[in-house]
């Protein structure tokens, strides 16, 4: 599958996929429409970008399945949830599974782009976050465990000397550390090295 990201649909509706191709061409970006929760997982390489549009009730497979299936194996897809029999329960499972939303069938066309260009724009925010994380976290495993120690230090509001206090070490061995870690993850303030703590998964 391409990088570009792309509209999933998993629904036998054949108006949601008439909705779908419409919605696509307006916004820019391709559809690829699956009839099945079991046929879109035999194409589906779990790093393609874009976002699913999915039915809750389907033969085989129902969406809260699938949609379970994906979080379940750390699958970065937003997914619009789409049903013409849709409760409070199903709604609820939907959401606390990670759904941008729940839209009732039948639905408006600007509705349906409305909720797909959120899910679009989820999923490209949480790439850039998954990018940011991968960086941070390949810059702090450059440094050796004293210097991991002094970073966290300097996080924690310390001062040089209370540093050296507390590692039984001079202000100057300190200092040292201090500067070694920064240029070694790019970092020019403290504020740069917080943000690289927060960032990294492993933090």
């Amino acid at each position: 599958m391409s990088a570009e990201p792309t509209i999933f649909v998993v629904d036998d509706d054949e108006a949601v996929g008439r909705a779908l191709a419409t919605a696509g061409k307006l916004l820019g970006h391709p559809v690829r429409a699956f009839a099945s929760a079991a046929e879109f997982l035999a194409a589906y390489d779990g790093r393609q970008p874009g976002c699913l549009v999915l039915d809750v009730r389907m033969p085989g497979m129902t969406g809260l399945e699938l949609q379970r299936a994906l979080a379940d194996a750390g699958a970065p897809l937003p997914v619009v949830m789409v049903s013409g029999h849709a409760d409070v329960r199903i709604a609820v499972e939907a959401m606390t599974l990670g759904a941008v939303t729940l839209l009732e069938k039948p639905f408006r066309l600007d509705e349906l782009l409305t909720h797909v260009r959120r899910a679009l724009d989820k999923g490209a925010a949480d790439r850039e976050a998954r990018r940011h994380a991968a960086d941070a976290s390949a810059r702090l495993a450059t440094l050796t465990a004293k210097e991991r120690e002094v970073l966290e230090m300097i996080a924690a509001g310390n001062t040089n000397r209370a540093m050296a206090d507390a590692l039984g070490v001079s202000v100057r061995a300190v200092e040292d550390r201090r500067a070694r870690l920064m240029r070694k993850v790019g970092a020019s303030s403290v504020a740069d090295l917080v943000k690289l703590l927060t960032a990294s998964p492993r933090s």
